[in-house]
């Protein structure tokens, strides 16, 4: 039976790991390709608008902080997962966000307002199906993490969660806003640097052409409406975009929609394209919203083009209006020609943009922001760019930002390690104390003595052993004990000295069994019993007198925990009862965490849940009585202690060892946990 229970808490951990990792993975795959391409975000949202006849309602400053923010969330998340930052808060985060996400591409699916949501921005393209199906995976994940998050280890300590956070934000925001400053460090769009736009257009001999239907997106008044072919209205109407749906599938090449043509309607992307010298390509989708501040260095490359007898012409989807204001306010004397609003926000990220052509090959890109300049003497070919590998630059981004945190991680790791080893093992003592409670009678009590004591003298233990037994097993197990193995203690005593209180023993009646150990402050002395701190600090005082060392006992209730409370709680329990003492009477405490919700629940706290109260009650008694006391004070974990999770709890810094329940009323379960000390 506890070979099986072990598999299933290990296939529970797995699905709970798996879980957590396949949402990350994803979130921060999803995060840094829309922060590469903050702009790609910014049309997506633009179409969703359109969709819903409100173009308007949101200007490009909105809708970019939208799209920043949006990526930084899901990297975040994903980085929060990861690492296992703030687990409760982050599970309910990121299933409250995958929910949200999976209704949006529900809707999607049901109202094809997109052909694709953009998850991935260009990097990966899913249909509408495949995206609520990839969401309904994801969600699922959710809510197995968010109902196991506690079993799932944290990669770097509590202290560290800070540098991550700021780190993490520095770095998206970086990113994200170098990208729409500048170009994508990573194309994933047809029309990247190397590629051959006439190749690019070419449908292989045989292959079947697919067939769209076109719809056209007009204004009249500023009233936006849809038309096709068939109802295609006056020239009263403004062209604003063109939509194409797919209506039967084919070969589609990577480049479908480029067409270029003149103010009087003339095609002119062939002769364009045929051209076998250099071209430069002014792309402005709009110029009202253009930058006008680089146009000198637009000026000086046409002229640069003229003199060398280069092609130089701007591409644009404006209005004849537009384009007027353009050629009144920067000077231009170069040809404009128009295209698709949409093809010319693929082609550059930027408005305006720059592309060097040869022989319909792209040679080179550039945002408004980073225009090349060419002197009279320079060749056009020191400007021409290597296409670089979308993969490796994606790759080498998330290293630029995993390599220096896992640096820090595993510098953390050895050094807690390395300071565990130095300090923990050799100047604080490890205990394990088994807490009977009302269980065992005599006859049963005494055997259960011998068996542990026998066993141990068999197999000595590498740690301090005490068994704490209800009062009437003091005084006859006591004789049976080999102290140097282990010693016994008393589950309680009373608050008062000696008197008229039926039913009490004292401190003094505790030590005259040979018992060396008490326990007090047990949470169910706390809830049953209703003892206070007030009473608790009387025990304190008179087993101290009466030369007992005393296992002080603290923890919260599930409540408390999920109302993030715990420091409090515990802080408190120790400023009201043991906090008073001398450093020398300090010296005979040893404190016991046990988060009451973990206590013969079957629950356990993970072993980053107790390191990181243990650690902190180790802060307060360093605030109370200097660093010193802190690293010698023996601070015992309580909750569910078992052999097969002791080992991970005792390997961590601050644990030094157990105060057992259940599982120290059987000797072969107690030495098990015993034995995680060797």
């Amino acid at each position: 039976m506890p070979r099986s229970r072990s598999k299933s808490n290990l296939y529970y951990q797995g699905g709970a790991w798996a879980a957590r990792m396949i949402l990350s993975l994803t979130l921060l795959l999803s995060g840094v390709t829309k922060a590469i391409d903050p702009k790609g975000t910014v049309y997506k949202l633009q179409d969703y608008l359109i969709y819903f006849d409100v173009p308007s309602l949101l200007s490009q400053d909105m809708l970019t902080a939208i799209a920043v923010m949006l990526c930084s969330v899901e990297f975040l998340l994903g980085i929060y997962l990861f690492f296992g930052i703030r687990r409760r808060f982050t599970s309910y985060l990121t299933l409250i966000f995958i929910g949200l996400m999976t209704l949006v591409t529900l809707f999607i699916l049901i109202w094809h307002p997109v052909s694709d949501c953009g998850c991935f921005g260009d990097a990966i393209h899913l249909t509408n199906g495949q995206t609520f199906v990839k969401n309904l995976v994801l969600l699922g994940c959710a809510i197995v993490y968010r109902y196991t998050y506690a079993t799932t280890h944290k990669l770097i300590g509590v202290s560290l969660h800070w540098l991550v956070s700021m780190y993490s934000i520095l770095f998206i925001l970086f990113v994200s806003l170098y990208n729409n400053y500048y170009l994508p460090l990573a194309d994933f769009r047809p029309y990247k640097v190397g590629v051959n736009i006439p190749k690019a257009m070419l449908i292989p001999e045989g292959a079947a052409e697919p067939e769209y239907e076109t719809t056209f997106w007009l204004e009249k008044n500023g009233r936006r409406q849809r038309f096709t072919i068939d109802n295609y209205p006056d020239s009263t109407w403004t062209y604003i975009s063109t939509e194409k749906k797919l209506v039967k599938e084919g070969y589609v090449p990577p480049i479908t929609d480029f067409s270029v043509c003149d103010t009087l309607g003339n095609d002119l992307t062939d002769s364009l394209l045929a051209d076998t010298g250099y071209t430069m390509m002014l792309i402005s989708p709009t110029f009202d919203q253009a930058n006008r501040v680089p146009v000198d260095e637009i000026n000086a490359l046409n002229d640069y083009c003229l003199d060398h007898k280069y092609r130089f012409y701007a591409l644009t989807a404006s209005s004849m209006s537009s384009v007027d204001k353009w050629i009144y306010y920067t000077g231009a004397e170069y040809p404009i020609y128009f295209c698709d609003a949409t093809v010319l926000k693929t082609m550059v990220r930027s408005n305006p943009g720059l592309i060097l052509l040869h022989g319909g090959t792209i040679l080179g890109k550039w945002s408004g922001h980073d225009l090349p300049t060419l002197s009279d003497g320079q060749s056009v070919k020191s400007i021409i760019q290597d296409g670089d590998n979308n993969l490796r630059i994606l790759l080498k981004i998330i290293l630029y930002y995993l390599i220096p945190l896992l640096f820090i991680t595993f510098a953390n790791k050895f050094w807690m390690n390395h300071k565990h080893h130095l300090n923990h093992k050799t100047m604080r003592q490890k205990i394990v104390a088994g807490n009977w409670k009302m269980n065992m009678n005599l006859q049963d009590g005494i055997n259960l003595a011998k068996e542990i004591n026998e066993t141990l003298k068999a197999d000595k233990p590498n740690c301090g052993v005490v068994i704490c037994t209800p009062f009437i097993h003091l005084a006859s197990v006591a004789p049976l004990l080999d102290k140097s193995l282990v010693k016994l203690g008393a589950e309680n005593c009373a608050d008062k000295a000696k008197g008229a209180y039926t039913g009490e023993v004292s401190a003094e009646m505790v030590k005259s069994t040979g018992a060396d150990y008490v326990i007090l402050g047990h949470s169910e002395r706390r809830q049953y019993y209703h003892e206070t701190p007030e009473i608790l600090k009387e025990k304190v005082q008179l087993a101290l007198q009466n030369g007992l060392k005393i296992i002080f006992c603290i923890g919260e209730t599930l409540e408390e925990r999920e109302a993030n409370k715990q420091n409090e709680v515990v802080k408190a329990e120790l400023d009201g009862s043991v906090y008073g003492l001398s450093a020398e009477e300090w010296k005979n405490i040893v404190l016991a965490y046990e988060p009451i919700w973990a206590i013969g629940t079957g629950k356990t706290a993970t072993a980053d849940q107790a390191e990181e109260m243990l650690a902190y009650i180790r802060s307060t008694v360093a605030e109370k009585y200097g660093k010193a006391v802190a690293e010698e004070t023996t601070i015992l974990y309580g909750g569910s202690c078992k052999p097969s999770n002791a080992k991970e709890l005792f390997a961590k810094p601050d644990i030094d060892g157990g105060l057992i329940g259940g599982a120290s009323l059987k000797a072969a379960d107690f030495k098990g946990i015993i034995d995680a000390w060797k």
